[in-house]
C-alpha cells in the first residue's frame, strides 16, 4: 500500500513538472510543408516532370520540429481539464509498458444516453423522390464499376495475375494513393446493398471482398494493399509519401461495413489480421523510437484511422485494437480544441474533421465526456466561422480565417469530402443531444452540399469541389466534373456512399422502457420499425415556389396492436408559428419552430398524421465580420439555397418590407411557355441564342448547359391578359413577346431594319411585338408586328431583322424560318425571379444545375 501511494505521488509530481517544465514545448500541429496536405497539389506534384520544383517542394519539407520530451507527447494524448492521479499514473504506466510489450486494456462498459440509428436495411427511399432518384444513379454506377479493375493494383502488389485493365486516374497503378477508391466502394457498395437489396451489387462486392482476401492470403503477413509496405517506411521515417493510412482507413472501413452490413465474416477477420498488423507497425516504432516519432508522423493525413479502430474495438473487443485507436487521436489538434481554440485556419480541412469523428467514437466507447465537448466545440465552431450558405466548409481543401468568407468565393471550395464527413460529426451530436441545430445542419449540407455533386441522373457523374463564387459553373475550374473511370477523385469515394446512405438519417430510435422514434428529415421514405411494432411511410409533396409549403403525411401501420410508442417529428427551424398539423383530421397542438412536436398513442392501422409547414424566403449574410461586406447575402426558401442564372452580375435592387414584395414565384404553367427555335445547316443544328446585349447562334446545346439557358426563351402573348396556354403551338398567329429564359423582364427587341435585334427591358413595347407564324414544312417564322414583311433572319449567326423582297427567295425562307421545339432548358418547380439593378434573376435551387452558370452570394 505505501509503495503504491509513493507512486501515486511521483506520478503527480510528474504530471506537474511536465505542465510547468520549460523543457516541454509545444509540438507544430500541422502538414508539412502545407501544399502537400492538399490532394490536388499531391497528385499535380507526384505526376509534374519539374524535377527543380519538386527539389524545392522536397527540401522544404525537411525543416525541423520542436518537440516535448516523449512521455510528455504521451500524456499529451488525453488533454484533459482534470486528470484524477490514478488515471495519470495508470496511462504513464501503458506506455511504459508498451515499450517493453504493452499488456493491454479491457473493453470499457460506458453506456450513453444516446439515439439508436435504426438498421440502413429497414428504410427504403420512394423512388420517384429527389433522393431516391439520386441514390437509383449512384446505384447504377456501383453496377457499372468491373471488379477485375478495381482490383488489379491489388493483385499487382500482392504477386498475382491481373487480369483486365486497371482504373485511371488516383487509381492508376503509378499513383501513391491508389487503392483508396476500393474501400470507399466496399463501404459504398455494403450500404446501397442495405438500402436496396440489389442481389447483382451484392455480388459484385462479395466478389471484391474475396479478391482482397486472396491478396491478403498470398502476402500472408496480415498486410493488404494495392501499394507496397514501403510506402509506411517512408511514412514512419518522417519522408515525403501520399497518406497510406488515408488509404489503409479506406480498406480497412470498407471491410467493417462489409461485415456489419452485409454479414461478411471474411471480411471481419481481413479487417482484424490489417488492425493487428498495423498495431505491430506503430508498436514498434515507438519501441525503436519515441511516442513523439509517431506523433511526427500523424502531420501526414491518416484518414479516419481512430475512427475505424474504435469501430472495429466495439466488434472485437481487442485492447490493441482500442490502444491503437487512441494512438492516432492527433493530440496537437484534438488539444486546441479541448481548450476551446478556433485555431482551424490553415489546417488542411478534410485531413481533421475525421479526427474529429474519430474522436466523437472514442466518447461512445470510453464515455470521457472530454471528447463530446471537443466535438460540440469543433461544430460550433465550423458552423459560426467558417461555414458557407450550403453548409460546406473549406476553400482549396484548407479552413480560411474565421468569419473572413468573402474573400473566399471561388471555383474551388466546398470540397465534397469535408460535406460528407461533417454531416457525420452532426449527425453524432445529434444523437448525443436531440438538439434542433445538429439536424437542421444536417438537413442544409445534405439538400444543398450532397444532392448539389451529382451531374443530374447520369451516373458516375460528380464533383470535387462545389463552386460558390460569382458567376461560377461546376463545369468550370480545376476539376470541373469528374468522369465514370479516370479520376476516382477522394471526393469520389465519399460521393459513392453519400449516395448510398442518404436514408441512414431520416430516422432514429429512442430505446427503452417508452421508446420513440424521431423523424428529422422530410424525405419521402418507408421505415420498418421493428421494436416500435409499426411500420412508417412518409410521403412528401415536391415542394414548389408558388405554393409556400412543406406538406408530409405520415402513415402508420400497426403490427402488434396495444403498443404504445412516442413519434417525435422535427418542426424546421427554418418554419413559421403557422405549422399545421392534424391526426386523423384531429387537430393537434404544435410546438414553435425549432422543436419536436411529439404525439405518445397505442398507434393504430388506420393512423394518419399530416404536416403543413410554411416556407418563407429569407436573407443569410456571408460569415464575414468585415464591414465591407455586410451586404453580401445568400437567398434560402425553406432549406433550399437559391442561385441566381448569371455569368456575373449580383446586385439586387430589395424593396421594404418582405422578401416577396420583390423576390416572387415563377408560376408553374410558365414551362408551356418555353420555345427553343433551331435551323439546320449542312454540318450542324444551330439554335438561336443570347448573350446579354444580342441574339445570335451556337451549336445545338445539350440540356443543362450555359447554352441551353441562352437558346431557351419565354412566349409572352401581348394581346392577352390570361397567360394559360399548353405549347408554343397555341401562340401561333399571334403577337408575342420573346424573354430570354435566364433574364426575366428583358425582351428581344428590334433595332431596325437589318440592324441585329438586342436585348433590352424595353420602355417602347411595339420593338418587342413579333407575330409567330407558320412557315414551310412545319417551321415558325418571327414576323415584325409593326414593319410587316420583315423578319428575323439569320445570316452565320448575324441574327438581325431583314425584310422581304416580294420575290420567290428560297434561300431567305431558309433563313427566316425555325423549327420550334418546347424549352431546352425549363423552370424548376422552385423558381423564382429577384428584382437586380441592372438586370433581374432567375432563381433556382444550386442542387438542380448542371453546368449553368450561377452566383450564389449577392449584394443586396
Amino acid at each position: 500500500m505505501k509503495s503504491f501511494t509513493l507512486l501515486k505521488m511521483l506520478s503527480v509530481f510528474l504530471f506537474v513538472f511536465l505542465l510547468f517544465s520549460d523543457s516541454v514545448v509545444s509540438k507544430e500541429c500541422t502538414n508539412t510543408p502545407t501544399e502537400l496536405s492538399s490532394h490536388t497539389f499531391r497528385y499535380q506534384f507526384l505526376n509534374s516532370k519539374n524535377k527543380t520544383w519538386k527539389q524545392q517542394v522536397l527540401s522544404s519539407h525537411n525543416h525541423n520540429h520542436l518537440t516535448p520530451t516523449d512521455e510528455s507527447a504521451w500524456a499529451s494524448l488525453l488533454p484533459r481539464k482534470v486528470l484524477k492521479q490514478e488515471d495519470e499514473f495508470a496511462w504513464m504506466m501503458t506506455y511504459r509498458q508498451m515499450k517493453n510489450q504493452n499488456q493491454g486494456g479491457k473493453k470499457s462498459d460506458f453506456n450513453g444516453n444516446f439515439l439508436n440509428e435504426v438498421p440502413l436495411g429497414d428504410v427504403r427511399l420512394d423512388p420517384d423522390s429527389i433522393h431516391g432518384q439520386a441514390q437509383q444513379t449512384n446505384l447504377k454506377y456501383l453496377l457499372m464499376l468491373d471488379v477485375d479493375s478495381l482490383v488489379w493494383s491489388f493483385r499487382k502488389n500482392a504477386g498475382l495475375p491481373t487480369p483486365g485493365t486497371a482504373y485511371g486516374g488516383w487509381e492508376s497503378p503509378n499513383q501513391e494513393l491508389r487503392g483508396h477508391f476500393v474501400g470507399h466502394y466496399m463501404s459504398a457498395t455494403a450500404q446501397m446493398w442495405a438500402s436496396t437489396g440489389d442481389e447483382t451489387l451484392k455480388n459484385k462486392m462479395t466478389a471484391v471482398v474475396s479478391a482482397l482476401g486472396e491478396c491478403q492470403e498470398k502476402m500472408n503477413t496480415g498486410y493488404l494493399s494495392a501499394f507496397p509496405s514501403e510506402f509506411f517506411d517512408r511514412f514512419e521515417a518522417i519522408q515525403p509519401v501520399w497518406a497510406p493510412y488515408y488509404t489503409i482507413h479506406k480498406i480497412m472501413a470498407g471491410l467493417v461495413d462489409q461485415y456489419l452490413l452485409a454479414g461478411n465474416n471474411q471480411a471481419l477477420k481481413m479487417v482484424t489480421k490489417m488492425a493487428d498488423y498495423f498495431y505491430k507497425r506503430v508498436q514498434n516504432v515507438i519501441y525503436q523510437y519515441t511516442i513523439e516519432r509517431h506523433w511526427r508522423s500523424l502531420n501526414e493525413e491518416t484518414g479516419g484511422m481512430n475512427d475505424v479502430m474504435y469501430r472495429l474495438y466495439t466488434i472485437t473487443g481487442d485492447s490493441n485494437h482500442l490502444l491503437l485507436a487512441h494512438l492516432f487521436d492527433k493530440p496537437c489538434f484534438l488539444g486546441l480544441l479541448a481548450i476551446k481554440a478556433d485555431d482551424l485556419s490553415g489546417f488542411h480541412a478534410n485531413t481533421h474533421i475525421p479526427i474529429v469523428i474519430g474522436s466523437q467514437m472514442r466518447y461512445e466507447v470510453t464515455g470521457d465526456p472530454l471528447y463530446k465537448e471537443i466535438g460540440m466545440f469543433f461544430m460550433d465552431a465550423v458552423n459560426s466561422s467558417h461555414m458557407y450558405a450550403t453548409g460546406g466548409t473549406s476553400v482549396s481543401e484548407f479552413w480560411s480565417e474565421p468569419k473572413r468568407l468573402a474573400s473566399t468565393l471561388q471555383t474551388e471550395n466546398e470540397e465534397s469530402c469535408t460535406t460528407y464527413n461533417m454531416l457525420k460529426v452532426s449527425r453524432n451530436l445529434f444523437r448525443w443531444t436531440k438538439e434542433m441545430a445538429y439536424a437542421d445542419y444536417y438537413e442544409r449540407a445534405l439538400t444543398n452540399g450532397v444532392l448539389s455533386i451529382q451531374r443530374g441522373k447520369e451516373p458516375g457523374i460528380m464533383i470535387y469541389m462545389l463552386p460558390l463564387g460569382t458567376g461560377v459553373s461546376k463545369a468550370t475550374g480545376y476539376h470541373k466534373w469528374g468522369s465514370k473511370f479516370n479520376d476516382f477523385w477522394c471526393c469520389y469515394g465519399t460521393g459513392i456512399e453519400s449516395f448510398s446512405k442518404l436514408g441512414d438519417s431520416i430516422y432514429f430510435e429512442e430505446a427503452g422502457n417508452n421508446p420513440g422514434i424521431y423523424i428529422i428529415q422530410y424525405i419521402s421514405s418507408s421505415f420498418n420499425w421493428k421494436n416500435g411494432q409499426i411500420f412508417i411511410n412518409q410521403k412528401v409533396t415536391p415542394v414548389v415556389s408558388w405554393d409556400p409549403y412543406l406538406r408530409a403525411t405520415i402513415t402508420i401501420s400497426s403490427k402488434k396492436e396495444g403498443s404504445s410508442s412516442s413519434m417525435n417529428i422535427r418542426i424546421p427551424s427554418w418554419t413559421t408559428s403557422n405549422v399545421k398539423a392534424s391526426l386523423n383530421d384531429q387537430v393537434i397542438p404544435v410546438t414553435p419552430a425549432g422543436n419536436f412536436l411529439s404525439v405518445t398513442k397505442m398507434w393504430s392501422s388506420s393512423d394518419v398524421i399530416t404536416l403543413k409547414f410554411p416556407i418563407t424566403l429569407r436573407m443569410e449574410a456571408i460569415q464575414d465580420e468585415r464591414s465591407d461586406y455586410a451586404s453580401l447575402q445568400a437567398i434560402l426558401y425553406g432549406p433550399y439555397l437559391l442561385v441566381g442564372l448569371t455569368t456575373g452580375d449580383s446586385d439586387l435592387k430589395p424593396e421594404s418590407g418582405s422578401l416577396s414584395k420583390w423576390i416572387t414565384p415563377i408560376p408553374a404553367e410558365y414551362n408551356s411557355h418555353l420555345i427553343t427555335l433551331s435551323q439546320e445547316t449542312a454540318n450542324s443544328t444551330l439554335t438561336l441564342s443570347h448573350t446579354n446585349t444580342g441574339i445570335t447562334t451556337v451549336k445545338f446545346p445539350n440540356p443543362g448547359t450555359s447554352d441551353s439557358v441562352f437558346s431557351t426563351f419565354r412566349i409572352i402573348l401581348a394581346n392577352s391578359t390570361s397567360s394559360q396556354f399548353s405549347s408554343y403551338k397555341d401562340a401561333i398567329g399571334k403577337t408575342i413577346m420573346l424573354e430570354p429564359y435566364n433574364l426575366p423582364g428583358m425582351l428581344i427587341v428590334q433595332q431596325g431594319k437589318e440592324k441585329s435585334l438586342g436585348i433590352s427591358g424595353s420602355s417602347e413595347p411595339r420593338n418587342s411585338l413579333f407575330r409567330l407564324v407558320e412557315g414551310n414544312e412545319g417551321t415558325v417564322r418571327l414576323e415584325s408586328d409593326s414593319q410587316k414583311g420583315c423578319f428575323v433572319y439569320n445570316s452565320d449567326g448575324n441574327v438581325k431583322l431583314s425584310c422581304d423582297s416580294g420575290e420567290q427567295d428560297s434561300d431567305f425562307m431558309g433563313a427566316t424560318s425555325f423549327k420550334a421545339n418546347g424549352g431546352i432548358s425549363n423552370y424548376h418547380p422552385i423558381s423564382f425571379v429577384a428584382k437586380g439593378l441592372e438586370m433581374n434573376f432567375l432563381l433556382q435551387p444550386l442542387f438542380s444545375l448542371r453546368d449553368e452558370h450561377y452566383t450564389v452570394y449577392f449584394n443586396v
